[in-house]
């Protein structure tokens, strides 16, 4: 199986969960993105992994035009509902379907490196963003600054060890490491930065949804069970248990934006 047929099984794994109660922690990041991109009326906007596409309808608030790809069709179903005027794709990051020159911002949130050449996706961005447009890509922050590394961590408890070399999910919030991506893909980085984006779970059957929904959670639930990842999780997030039963983790996303 390849990449993007993996990755599109892994996200098809719980769908409404992650549109529902996981995808919508990430708002604020893509608030950022859009206001640093100038994103408004007339402008038109691709999201690269686009997952059940909030990007893309918050850009189509704001009057833009919008596509997405995304190698899960359950979560391109959900994305198509939410924004019937977008232009949605099942495919591979690495191979976008759209013409050269064709977009003001093309945008990748935890995506691109997830590519089996991250730079090739890069440089695929870069074909289709318009001469001086834009391409943005962002990455959880530092562990350190990630409150729901915890979880994260307990993900991984349940599974087999990575190869030897394999980048974490925080191998790339050091400053500077987007920037020479992005710099290797012929893009000039123009604007970086920090955005908040706490994650906030009302109650304990919400946070282990929401847990068990990413990529991850779903490889965790198939490997050792939903039990066991009940098991780890849940001692994991005890500490941000807050007095009403909610859980709140503070998080930073790191984010590069360059020009064509």
């Amino acid at each position: 199986m390849g990449t993007a047929a993996a990755q599109g099984d892994i996200w098809s794994g719980s769908p409404r969960d992650w549109a529902d109660l996981q995808e919508p922690l990430f708002a604020p990041l893509y608030e950022t993105v859009l206001n640093e991109a100038g994103i408004g009326a007339g402008n038109s906007v691709l999201d690269v992994g686009c997952g059940s596409g909030l990007f893309c309808y918050l850009a189509t608030k704001r009057g833009a035009r919008t596509a997405g790809i995304d190698a899960a069709p359950k979560l391109i179903e959900i994305a198509r509902s939410r924004t019937p005027s977008g232009d949605f794709h099942i495919g591979e990051m690495e191979e976008l379907p759209f013409g050269d020159g064709s977009f003001d911002l093309v945008a990748g949130f935890n995506s691109f490196q997830f590519a089996a050449d991250p730079v090739n996706a890069l440089r695929q961005a870069r074909r289709v963003a318009k001469p001086s447009g834009l391409v943005a890509m962002a990455v959880w922050g530092s562990a350190k600054d990630c409150e729901a590394a915890a979880f994260v961590r307990a993900q991984g408890s349940l599974l087999p060890p990575p190869p030897p070399g394999a980048p974490g999910p925080f191998a790339l919030s050091e400053p500077g490491l987007l920037e020479t991506m992005l710099t290797a893909a012929g893009l000039k980085p123009e604007k970086s930065g920090d955005a908040d984006a706490p994650f906030v779970f009302a109650n304990d059957d919400i946070a282990l949804r929401a847990i068990a929904a990413s990529g991850v959670g779903v490889r965790a639930v198939r490997h050792a069970g939903f039990d066991a990842l009940r098991a780890a999780a849940m001692p994991a997030i005890a500490p941000f248990k807050q007095p009403d039963g909610s859980y709140r983790m503070n998080n930073k996303f790191r984010y590069v934006v360059g020009r064509t």
